[in-house]
């Protein structure tokens, strides 16, 4: 029972303790002092009865006459007058009073008993008669039922309004305790708050201060945690002076497109090479040249606006990994580069800005990195020997060629969703420490084509995006997984793409099936990209949702922006699975080992899980393992496959 319950039950026995004492004490009180009335009320008509019938005492007539004006006119039981010397009774008028206003059950229970008042009737000298009256106790009862109502109405009235004050007093005190609640629930969400405000009761104010501190040490302690994976991770992956990726950090993301069966796709490789930098360094000197790498790397990154994947390899020489990207889109952006550098000169930015040639290859999954970087030499050496313009191909596939493609894909892919030709297909996240214990199954998407033949996601995903049927396959694939999730009771993961959670109407579907399934929230837990994540605000709304719903969501392929794990942590992630870019030989690199580790450190603080991905060799694992890893995914557990 909680606090609140205790108190609040407590002040109402009180006041009923209370009520009932002073109850009982004012009725007491009261029939005492109708007694004591009735007895004087009795006497009182004795005694002028006895004086009004001496002049009388011999006329029976007259005496019978003012004992009934005496009877008629009060609440008398009975008045008789008798002859003192023998007992002769010589008047008596007996009878009972009008019902008053008290019930019958209130008069058993004061049991007030009749009074009675003597007084002697004189001749002279000789007591002619005596007169003995009983007053009824029936006025007295009334008398006694209206002071008892009235001081019951009261007493209620008042215990009313004291228990309401009690009860908004104990509100008001016992709030901080509330808020204590909420900051623990929400340091389990991630969340830490403080309490600004502090209570004026110097236990609770003692109590919140305490909580504070320890919020906010949480806090800082996440914060320093974070940071410090973020240092290492910009050590490991980033530019130092442009602030773009490195080499290393393309070449991991380049071979995840071409030899990662669910993120394989195809697209454009760009590189831009600035001649003869070395040069111009000795002309201007480093701070220019730097400033001069600076403008490159910012305009680079207003052209891409975030799609693509833009590092600096060496020198004045840069890459961009433009996946999904159709010929005309990549003709299309080497021509928008080769203006922008031009502005650049021009506006001054630059006032020596050497040439810059541009070269493109295309690349598609299962090729191999080392040809792609000899194709794109071979561009920008055909670029550099042309006079305009100042990027090339290194192998353009014809554009009649390209349209057949699109039109392919485009047909295969409408009916596929219309004809629901979708065949799921999952593979097993277990524990790191023990593999034999499965956390949940990922669902990945299959297409059957036309001869039958089923095509991974890598294959088909791009062209979905580029005809916007997105959210289109998210529904279609969790309308099966739901289906499916009937006939058994393991846990599953579903990704979503960005476009289904800015989309309104698809958004208000995807709500729409889970509200229709909410049984299924426990088991069903839903998965975002981290480079697909909408705005801060839209995220907490989307969150707070599924949790209203019963479910829970996660992040998959996490690691690029780590920065971003303080605004996350409040949002009641289930899981973040680390991208397996970071894992890929990190039991022989060293580096990739402290990035894990301190990014682990920074999940534990806010009792975050980690989920490994694209774990492949024993090597890979066991130091995973060894690091607390939760949960490690990859085909060294085991590979897609259907449900069985």
């Amino acid at each position: 029972m909680s606090l609140f319950k205790q108190l609040f039950i407590a002040i109402c026995v009180l006041m009923l303790v209370n009520f009932t004492g002073s109850f009982l004490v004012s009725v007491e009180s009261s029939r005492e002092q109708q007694v004591n009335q009735l007895r004087a009320h009795a006497q009182d008509a004795a005694t002028a009865l006895g004086l009004s019938l001496s002049p009388h005492v011999n006329d029976v007539a007259m005496i019978e006459l003012m004992v009934s004006s005496i009877f008629d006119s009060g609440y008398f039981e009975s008045i008789r007058v008798v002859d003192p010397a023998n007992g002769k009774l010589l008047v008596e008028r007996v009878g009972v009073p009008v019902s008053g206003e008290a019930p019958q059950w209130f008069a058993r229970l004061v049991d007030l008993a009749p009074a009675r008042g003597d007084a002697i009737v004189s001749d002279g000298w000789r007591q002619a008669a005596q007169v003995q009256v009983i007053s009824h106790p029936l006025f007295a009862v009334g008398k006694l039922w209206q002071s008892a109502l009235g001081n019951l109405l009261w007493l209620a009235l008042s215990g009313v309004f004291c228990v309401a004050l009690g009860v908004l007093l104990l509100k008001r005190q016992l709030r901080p305790l509330d808020y204590m609640v909420e900051q623990s629930n929400a340091i389990a969400r991630r969340e830490f708050l403080s309490l600004p405000e502090l209570p004026k009761t110097p236990e609770f104010r003692r109590v919140v201060n305490a909580m504070n501190q320890m919020v906010g040490k949480l806090k800082a302690l996440f914060a320093e945690e974070a940071a410090r994976s973020e240092v290492l991770r910009a050590e490991a992956y980033q530019d130092s002076l442009t602030g773009l990726a490195n080499r290393r950090y393309f070449d991991l993301q380049l071979h995840a497109r071409l030899s990662v069966e669910e993120q394989a796709c195809s697209g454009f490789l760009l590189l831009l090479r600035l001649n003869d930098l070395a040069g111009l360094n000795q002309r201007l000197g480093g701070q220019r040249t730097d400033q001069l790498l600076k403008a490159v790397a910012e305009l680079l990154q207003q052209s891409s606006q975030g799609r693509f994947v833009l590092a600096r390899n060496r020198g004045g020489e840069f890459a961009i990994l433009a996946a999904g990207l159709e010929h005309g889109e990549a003709q299309q952006l080497a021509e928008n580069l080769e203006r922008a550098l031009s502005s650049l000169q021009q506006t001054g930015a630059s006032d020596c800005l050497p040439v810059a040639h541009i070269g493109l290859t295309a690349f598609a999954p299962g090729d191999e990195s080392q040809d792609l970087y000899r194709a794109l030499d071979t561009a920008l050496a055909q670029a550099a020997s042309q006079a305009q313009p100042n990027w090339a191909f290194s192998a353009a596939r014809a554009s009649a060629q390209e349209g057949n493609e699109r039109q392919n894909w485009y047909r295969l892919l409408d009916q596929a969703l219309e004809q629901g030709r979708l065949q799921l297909f999952f593979q097993p996240v277990v524990a790191a420490g023990e593999p034999e214990r499965v956390l949940h199954h990922k669902v990945l998407a299959r297409v059957l084509d036309e001869q039958g033949k089923l095509l991974a996601a890598g294959r088909f995903l791009p062209w979905l995006e580029r005809f916007g049927w997105s959210s289109r396959l998210d529904l279609a694939m969790l309308e099966q997984v739901l289906q499916q999730m009937a006939s058994h009771t393991a846990a599953v993961a579903l990704s979503l793409s960005g476009h289904t959670v800015r989309e309104p109407q698809a958004l208000a579907r995807l709500y729409e099936l889970l509200q229709q399934h909410r049984h299924l929230g426990s088991r069903l837990s839903l998965e975002l990209d981290e480079d697909q994540l909408p705005e801060q605000a839209e995220l907490e709304v989307l969150t707070q949702r599924l949790r209203s719903l019963g479910f829970s969501l996660g992040l998959q392929h996490f690691g690029g922006r780590f920065s971003m794990i303080g605004n996350l942590a409040k949002l009641g992630l289930a899981y973040l699975k680390v991208d397996g870019s970071y894992i890929r030989a990190i039991d022989q690199e060293n580096d990739k080992r402290l990035f894990i580790e301190a990014m682990q450190r920074a999940a534990n603080s806010i009792d975050l899980p980690l989920i490994a991905e694209r774990v492949e060799t024993e090597g890979e694992w066991q130091v995973l393992r060894a690091m607390g890893i939760e949960g490690v995914q990859g085909r060294l557990f085991g590979e897609p496959g259907p449900w069985v």
